[in-house]
């Protein structure tokens, strides 16, 4: 695979993370149909890029005072924590399971989507 269609890939990809709505719902099944690459390094990927990420939003944020510091440690400890957890999960679990439930991830945030722009017509 050429490292310009990755690097087009990851550009398309980081709009939505830099926007805060979740690069990898965009990211990994770019890299998974277009990129062709296996399921489980799309995801690692996904997390990998995420961390220098979300440094930079951080600061961004912070420097526009939208950072509140109060009580983050209960946000950051258990995030930490579950992440971890969930990438040890991902690494047990097969590939085409991780396929068909991040797939189905994806169907209920079109679903909670579409009730979400119905709510805001009434």
């Amino acid at each position: 695979m050429s490292f310009y269609l990755y690097l087009i890939l990851g550009f398309l990809g980081g709009i939505p993370a830099g926007m805060g709505m979740g690069g990898g719902t965009v990211t990994i099944p770019l890299l998974v149909l277009v990129g062709g690459v296996g399921q489980k390094v799309a995801q690692c990927a996904n997390l990998f890029s995420f961390f220098p990420m979300s440094i930079g939003a951080l600061k961004m944020h912070a420097d526009n005072g939208l950072v509140k510091t109060k009580g983050i440690g209960w946000v950051i400890l258990p995030a930490l924590a579950l992440s971890a957890a969930g990438a040890l999960l991902a690494s047990w679990l097969p590939s085409a399971f991780l396929k068909k439930g991040f797939g189905l991830f994806l169907i209920g945030l079109s679903f909670a989507g579409l009730r979400g722009l119905k709510e805001k017509k009434r």
